[in-house]
């Protein structure tokens, strides 16, 4: 994994072991124009040939991955991944709370049943 990644800080470790149940695939060739786009591979594969995790430099919490942490994870002891991304809502709800105990009015969001706050 990159060293700078969010999944590196995360995992803690360079290198990682994780369960698929695909085939599915990042073209390689299409690997420049999606780092043109914003977004850096942040995992391959053992051999390095397959992209493995992609994620958006200076975002919150955007993390794919081809893998399937769910196959880890259980009620009681979730993946990192859901930890890291649970942990990333949180600080940005408190950050949402703090401004608006400063008087700036929290963001509303429409969606089809309503409205989130």
């Amino acid at each position: 994994m990159s060293d700078d990644s969010l999944v590196r800080q995360l995992y803690g470790e360079p290198t990682i072991t994780e369960r698929h149940r695909h085939r599915y695939e990042v073209n390689n060739m299409l690997l420049k124009p999606i780092e043109a786009a914003g977004l850096r591979v942040a995992g391959r594969s053992g051999d390095d040939q397959l992209v493995e995790i992609i994620e958006v430099p200076n975002h919150p919490w955007f993390v794919a991955c081809q893998f399937h942490p769910e196959f880890t994870s259980t009620p009681r002891d979730g993946h990192l991944l859901f930890a890291g991304f649970v942990k990333a809502a949180s600080e940005y709800q408190k950050r949402r709370e703090v401004k608006s105990l400063n008087g700036n009015a929290p963001i509303r969001v429409h969606c089809l049943s309503g409205v989130l706050v």
